[in-house]
């Protein structure tokens, strides 16, 4: 590679990534700490969904909504790379209402109606004593305050997922990353 050509994949890392290895462009917060929903996030890459996913009780089982999971598209290039989310990362839950009847559908489920977003992010700046803080939007809201530390999802994703306090194990085109990086958490059980 000529050094022209290294320039430029370094010139591109640094817009990316800015000088200090955080994932430019996301999140934002508005002047009271409050999360803004970012407009774009259903052109970021999508990661999976989920169908009737719940951690509750069987009556929530029944609802079967569906669970999309969208990553910003640097924080993702990153992951790819080291296994790791850089601080900023920022992944947006969509949940979705399932429908069977509608247009010529005869059978299975098609999602519908939003039933509400949520977020995720990894930002040391932003996070109550750590790095990962949780927000929601509901359906309407375009900013969200941090959910407070008290919140089951801090303990849910801190004594279940795959790879720091993310859901890796339900992202089928990450894990295989995460296994070859060896980011998988000790404790993580399949």
């Amino acid at each position: 590679m000529n050094k022209y050509a290294l320039a430029t994949v370094f010139a591109a890392a640094a817009a990316l990534y800015g000088q200090t290895g955080q994932v430019s462009s996301a999140p934002q917060f508005t002047k009271d700490g409050k999360l803004v929903l970012p407009k774009d996030y259903r052109e970021w890459v999508f990661l999976s969904s989920g169908l009737g996913m719940t951690y509750g009780t069987p009556e929530a089982a029944r609802q079967q909504n569906f669970d999309n999971v969208f990553v910003h598209p640097a924080a993702y290039r990153a992951f790819v790379q080291t296994g790791h989310w850089p601080d900023r990362t920022i992944f947006i839950l969509e949940t979705r209402a399932a429908s069977g009847k509608g247009s010529i559908n005869q059978g299975g489920h098609f999602q519908s109606d939003l039933i509400g977003l949520a977020a995720e992010v990894k930002d040391r700046a932003h996070a109550p004593e750590g790095e990962w803080a949780y927000y929601g939007f509901g359906t309407k809201a375009q900013t969200a305050p941090v959910l407070p530390k008290t919140a089951p999802c801090y303990v849910c994703h801190s004594q279940n997922t795959a790879v720091e306090n993310t859901f890796v194990q339900f992202y089928p085109t990450l894990l295989p990353i995460a296994r070859a990086k060896g980011t998988i958490k000790p404790t993580y059980k399949e």
